[in-house]
């Protein structure tokens, strides 16, 4: 039978594995944070785009793509670097910003 004191320290340990588990789970929210923040921005920049209409636009191209939302804006993060979007996400991406631009093109 377990002693009081071995109960107590299983269950510590059982805490801090637990909020290891969620310090790692608040790092990658932070980090998916900014690269959605990163993709808004190019969003704006690319499409002359209100944050809100970029994020709109995020949605649906990931919707469009069945792609998760910080793998799009991963793609178009790095897409400001090398010049490349997958096809599938550069033509949801031209037709969502054209839906979202006043003119019905995109920037």
């Amino acid at each position: 039978m377990p002693t009081r004191d071995q109960g107590a320290t299983t269950t510590a340990a059982a805490e801090v594995a637990s909020l290891r588990e969620e310090v790692e789970q608040l790092k990658q929210a932070v980090t998916s944070h900014a690269d959605v923040d990163q993709a808004i921005g190019v969003i704006c920049a690319v499409g002359r785009l209100t944050p809100d209409q970029a994020w709109e636009v995020l949605v649906e191209v990931s919707q469009h793509t069945n792609t998760k939302v910080r793998s799009v804006a991963d793609r178009l993060v790095e897409w400001t670097c090398d010049g490349s979007l997958p096809p599938e996400i550069d033509v949801a991406l031209k037709a969502s910003m054209a839906r979202q631009s006043p003119c019905g093109e995109p920037g």
